[in-house]
């Protein structure tokens, strides 16, 4: 499924086979998560991606074939590809272990061709390895909803009381993470999604409700949707020496808001990208803290239908692509 031009629906296509670079591995894709980041490429919310463009960066699948130079992974292994798909390696950034600021980064499904296709090529370094007991439907989320609110996650330090706004693919599997390590879990949703509240009450959340309702105080809050005036607003339930993460790669302005919100060494701060240490930790971590991922299927040709949902808030847990038969749902 290729994208010619932003705000335009993606392009049925056959395109020649990829070929795998120096370094690079070809995977056969089996199923690829729809992130809410692939709306931002698509809509143009995010400028300048490389066009004509396959997108795509929460991709399972397996190596059919090694490019030169590449020994990671064998033929036949399974491994995932995320949204950081090269660094390189020399700027400041890299070097003193900041590879999700790196300044010349390449992305997958932005710069880089994604999983919305039956083939992928990838550089093997930025490829991880995946946990067993999860199939590739499951898996997919794991990606960068899983792997994105993980490093938000951290960013809230050892906060007692977690406030998550906006409970998507990245909330559901975070709650998760979050009610493993003892936190409690407020989930802050839309003013009358029930059924979104009780989604979150079933994976653990001891509270969920809407904004004006938190009942309170809140040690930190992950802001998942993209709508900048909800930082004011967790803001004011936010106790003091807490935090507010942005999550998300892209957002609305956020509007002014009195210096008294913020006063009482509160923080507001934005999560970049991803590290490799990121990825491996939190698949480490998956299995060893039960996280089951809740996913919606659409057949590869269906992706533009599955945009739509995701835009429209139709989806409960995470929207994935299949490409292959062995891509089967359990749960």
């Amino acid at each position: 499924m290729v994208l010619d031009e932003q705000r335009r629906p993606l392009r049925d296509a056959e395109v020649p086979d990829p070929r795998p670079g120096e370094g690079q591995v070809l995977v056969r894709v089996h199923s690829c998560g729809v992130c809410r980041t692939d709306l931002h490429v698509v809509d143009g919310d995010l400028a300048d991606p490389r066009l004509p463009l396959v997108p795509g960066h929460q991709i399972v699948g397996t190596v059919v074939e090694r490019g030169q130079g590449a020994e990671r992974f064998q033929t036949g292994d399974r491994v995932g590809i995320p949204w950081l798909g090269w660094t390189c390696g020399e700027c400041r950034y890299c070097r003193s272990g900041r590879e999700n600021l790196c300044e010349r980064a390449l992305f997958t499904g932005y710069q880089l061709d994604g999983g919305y296709a039956e083939l992928a090529a990838a550089d093997e370094r930025y490829a991880f390895g995946l946990p067993g007991g999860y199939d590739d439907l499951q898996a997919a989320p794991l990606l960068c909803a899983g792997l994105i609110g993980y490093r938000s996650l951290r960013l809230c330090g050892d906060a007692e009381r977690l406030g998550l706004y906006g409970f998507g693919a990245s909330a559901h599997i975070i709650c998760q993470v979050a009610v493993h390590e003892g936190r409690e879990v407020y989930a802050i949703t839309r003013p009358g999604d029930e059924s979104g509240q009780a989604f979150a009450r079933e994976l653990g959340a001891i509270w969920a409700g809407a904004a004006d309702e938190v009942p309170d105080a809140l040690d930190a809050a992950i802001v998942f949707a993209p709508a900048g005036e909800i930082v004011p607003a967790a803001l004011r339930v936010l106790a003091p020496g807490g935090t507010v993460v942005c999550a998300g790669i892209h957002m609305t302005d956020i509007p002014s808001f009195s210096y008294e919100l913020l006063w009482g060494e509160r923080t507001v701060r934005s999560v970049a990208n991803l590290t490799r240490r990121d990825g491996e930790e939190f698949l480490e971590l998956a299995p060893r803290a039960g996280l089951r991922t809740r996913v919606t299927e659409y057949p590869l040709a269906d992706a533009n239908r599955a945009l739509d949902d995701l835009r429209a808030g139709r989806v409960r847990g995470a929207a994935v692509l299949t490409t292959s038969a062995e891509a089967q749902a359990h749960g």
